[in-house]
């Protein structure tokens, strides 16, 4: 499976549904990220023979820092090893040299509540979205604990448009809720 997803700093290309849950994941962890699809190819000897690896993307975090990824299922890994490890240690000298750190990226740190909140809320990103009631929102939340339904319910307004406004907000940022679980009426919200 070959495919493509736009972010705000261009286009990246995945091979598999993991690679593309990756890179979701990572627009939603920073819009800024620049995600980069195998991005250099890694010349070196493993025993007598050359050999060469391509990592599968490199993240350049908009506050800084720089990740080599391998995304792969465990399974692979695992029954893979004795070939892959070679790579995986020329990859980690390259990105030491290159300031940047290789990580293998598994469906275990991908797939999850994160995952299924980012896909739901990323295309909320930059919907249009009522100023007034947004700041009402806020302000709810930076001055009292509440839960999510309970800021919904606070809001002057229909139930239907303060969920379209707190979804919103927790997709800007605006609001925080805590996503490695899935979020729920009772769900604690805050103010960024």
């Amino acid at each position: 499976m070959t495919g493509f997803q736009a972010l705000a700093t261009g286009v990246a290309q995945h091979e598999s549904a993991l690679e593309r849950d990756f890179v979701t994941l990572a627009n939603w962890t920073d819009a800024g990220a620049l995600v980069t699809e195998q991005p250099v190819t890694i010349r070196f000897r493993h025993g007598q023979r050359s050999r060469r690896y391509t990592p599968d993307f490199r993240v350049d975090w908009s506050a800084g820092g720089s990740d080599l990824v391998e995304v792969k299922y465990r399974a692979d890994l695992r029954s893979d090893w004795h070939r892959l490890r070679p790579a995986f240690v020329a990859a980690r000298a390259w990105a030491g040299e290159h300031g940047a750190r290789f990580r293998i990226a598994t469906e275990r740190g991908i797939r999850g509540p994160r995952l299924d909140a980012a896909k739901r809320l990323l295309p909320l990103r930059n919907v249009p979205i009522d100023t007034a009631l947004a700041e009402l929102a806020v302000a709810r939340a930076r001055a009292d604990a509440i839960d999510f339904i309970g800021l919904v319910d606070a809001l002057p307004t229909t139930r239907e448009a303060g969920l379209a406004v707190v979804w919103r907000l927790i997709a800007r940022g605006a609001l925080v809720v805590d996503l490695s679980a899935p979020i729920v009426p009772s769900t604690r919200v805050g103010a960024a």
